[in-house]
């Protein structure tokens, strides 16, 4: 070999190497975060049964949550409390509270919700006689304390939190007025679990600060679609925006659009409504539809087939991005 081509050659690989290095996308760090064990906990979740308030399964699974988080490290409050549904009758409501890091109030905390409850009636079904069987609640319940199961798993694992974290899963979020129902309503029947800790936060004059909040609910979807849910835009906007934000940053930006949804009352509602707390809510609904909500959105279909591994990561990815 001539000294010609011993220099020249590996120079110009040199140069290859340096033009082709300069055109691959940043690396982007991504949170620690696993779809395999949310999508573990869910299935745990599902194992329980249909989650019903003042159910067997629904207790089950709440002593179940309270041994989880307590296993990750957290310091676990149970909420207890009475709240009217839609006929009036006053439901037993429990509240599941992890609290991660500071405890003090000292730092103001990040709020992470979703509720664990499930629908006690398929009201959405086509057939009349199904509609009394309860929700199976895979995606619209299972999949948010999945994800954030998963979260706290992650939180319990760090050595140092800078930015304090409550975890908090909803009760009776999901026992709204039901379709067949023909009697007379009252207003705000659903979120009742929120409402109870949104009036309780709120009377105790907000003695532990929040930066903000994100509830999850229906994350778990192939076929997923999360916009800009509109009482999220109007009470915390900044924080959706820096969410969305972080999403198209770690490359999900397909299914954190930034189409514009029409308002959802959901437990962020009640957050921002009642406590004062910037709440977001991350939700799948897609605008594209008649009701905005799935085909198997409180109806016997809402089971293990309508969760995705890789939206889940999507999401999680997304929460523990916005963590310290």
């Amino acid at each position: 070999m001539s000294l010609y081509r011993s220099t020249v050659i590996p120079f110009l690989l040199c140069a290859l190497l340096f033009v082709s290095c300069g055109k691959k996308a940043p690396v982007v760090n991504r949170p620690a975060f696993s779809s395999d064990s949310a999508y573990a906990y869910i299935e745990r979740q599902m194992a329980f049964g249909p989650r019903v308030p003042n159910s067997a399964s629904h207790t089950r699974c709440a002593v179940w949550l309270i041994d989880q988080l307590r296993a990750f490290g957290a310091e676990v409050e149970l909420q207890k409390g009475f709240m009217p549904d839609f006929r009036g009758n006053n439901q037993q409501i429990y509240n599941i509270i992890g609290h991660f890091g500071d405890a003090s109030g000292a730092r103001p905390r990040i709020l992470l919700g979703a509720h664990y409850d499930t629908r006690p009636w398929c009201d959405e079904e086509a057939d009349y006689e199904d509609r009394y069987y309860n929700v199976p609640g895979a995606n619209d319940g299972a999949s948010g304390v999945g994800v954030l199961l998963e979260v706290a798993r992650q939180l319990g694992l760090r050595d140092t939190l800078l930015t304090p974290v409550d975890i908090i899963f909803f009760d009776v979020e999901d026992m709204g007025t039901p379709h067949f129902y023909t009697g007379e309503e009252r207003e705000d029947t659903w979120c009742l679990g929120s409402q109870l800790w949104a009036t309780n936060y709120a009377q105790k004059g907000a003695e532990v600060p929040y930066q903000f909040g994100v509830v999850l609910d229906m994350v778990g979807a192939p076929d997923a679609v999360f916009p800009l849910e509109m009482y999220s835009t109007n009470y915390a906007g900044n924080y959706q925006q820096q969410i969305w934000r972080s999403a198209e940053q770690l490359g999900y930006g397909a299914l954190f659009t930034y189409q514009q949804s029409y308002p959802i009352t959901d437990d962020h509602y009640y957050i921002n409504y009642i406590a004062g707390i910037p709440c977001v809510d991350v939700i799948h609904y897609d605008i594209r539809n008649a009701t905005g909500f799935a085909s198997w959105w409180h109806t016997r279909n809402d089971d293990m087939s309508n969760i995705s591994k890789s939206t889940l990561q999507a999401v999680g990815e997304v929460v523990m991005s916005q963590i310290n």
